[in-house]
């Protein structure tokens, strides 16, 4: 008996080592699992190197990562402006220039003329007709406030006649610069003053720039020394040419001294706008210092520095030429550089091509005006389309 129990006992004990084996076995199993309720988790299908990659490169948007910028595009490649209607517009307009002022040198000669009769006819007819007694009784007839306006006219009119005739032709110029000025202050005004008073060969616009721009200055500064050397310059060249002659020549320095900045632009590839009537005045001063190259002149703020005319002319020449070859962007070197070649080729050659050719322009203005009363005289007049003032 005691040995059957000790065989029942171990049996026993083996039965529950088997049972604990088998229930661990059936936790592990994976077909237990399914019969107890849970799921088998879903095996993922193989994924190729070439799924692979689309995962790798998916966008910063979709991964929700930050991904490297992507490249930048190429710059689009600006044209090179062609200059041929710049050219043509410099060409008609230089020559439209002195044909208008021919024919505006004729018209006054001729209302001089005949202004002078009249100012005659009129002394003879005041004459004895009328004493000092009579511009009393009129000047005591009239109000305070009248009289204050005609005096201020009388000192407005003694000034102006104080002035010479270069001084009277530059005063429109700097009247017309200064209210270009004030136009620059205007933002309304701040997109059509860089499309028509900014001359850049890559605009759309380039010809009517040529001319605006020349009468435009966005600095007080540089209008003032422009302006002030043009005053100091403007008795000068205009005794030496005249009143019409050195508009028509002004402008078309203007003009030229931005063709001359064109080509230079297009050429380095450096295109960028200027404005301002540094070509224009730097003709003016050209052709003064070639004509009387030993005239002296000096600095404003310096008095006691004095130099003359042929160098200061050389000097301003070197430093345009340094500049524009080393690339200084401080001024429009070749603008300055056309303008003094213009005036230098001009006072040298340009008044005998140009100016002295002037009779059959006059003659056919002559003869538009008046056909059936001088039609068939020579030069359109005794002395009036030949004569006025010229190099000396």
């Amino acid at each position: 008996m005691a040995w059957r129990g000790c065989v029942m006992k171990w049996a026993k004990t083996e039965f529950i080592k088997n049972t604990n084996i088998s229930s661990r076995t059936s936790r592990l199993s994976p077909h237990n699992q399914q019969r107890c309720g849970f799921r088998r988790e879903a095996k993922r299908p193989e994924t190729k190197k070439g799924n692979v990659s689309q995962e790798t490169n998916a966008s910063p948007a979709e991964t929700g990562a930050p991904g490297p910028p992507p490249p930048p595009p190429p710059p689009p490649r600006v044209p090179r402006p062609t200059l041929f209607k710049p050219l043509m517009f410099t060409i008609g307009f230089t020559g439209c220039s002195f044909g208008v002022a021919a024919i505006l040198q004729y018209e006054t000669l001729k209302s001089r003329v005949q202004s002078a009769k009249e100012e005659e006819e009129s002394e003879k007819l005041m004459q004895g007709s009328q004493d000092m007694a009579y511009w009393h009784e009129w000047w005591n007839q009239l109000s305070g406030l009248q009289r204050q306006l005609i005096l201020l006219m009388s000192t407005v009119d003694d000034l102006w006649s104080s002035l010479t005739e270069g001084q009277r032709t530059v005063t429109g110029i700097i009247a017309l610069n200064a209210v270009v000025l004030c136009c620059w202050r205007i933002p309304s005004m701040q997109r059509s003053m860089i499309k028509y008073f900014t001359s850049n060969p890559a605009s759309k616009t380039r010809c009517l720039p040529m001319v605006l721009s020349c009468f435009s200055h966005y600095s007080i500064i540089h209008m003032v020394a422009n302006m002030y050397v043009l005053w100091t310059f403007s008795s000068g060249i205009v005794s030496l040419l005249g009143k019409e002659q050195f508009l028509a020549v002004y402008m078309s320095a203007g003009v030229i001294s931005t063709m001359v900045s064109y080509m230079c632009k297009t050429a380095t590839g450096r295109l960028y706008p200027s404005l301002g009537a540094s070509g224009a005045v730097m003709a003016v001063l050209a052709a003064v210092c070639v004509k009387v190259p030993e005239a002296k002149l000096g600095i404003i703020f310096l008095p006691m520095v004095t130099f003359t005319a042929g160098n200061a002319l050389k000097a301003l020449i070197a430093i345009d030429t340094a500049g524009l070859i080393l690339g200084w962007r401080l001024f429009d070197h070749a603008a300055h550089l056309g303008g003094a070649l213009f005036g230098i080729w001009y006072v040298a050659y340009g008044h005998k091509l140009i100016w002295r050719k002037r009779e059959p322009l006059v003659k056919l203005w002559h003869d538009m005006r008046s056909p059936g009363a001088g039609g068939s005289r020579p030069g359109g007049g005794p002395g009036v389309s030949g004569a006025g003032p010229g190099p000396r």
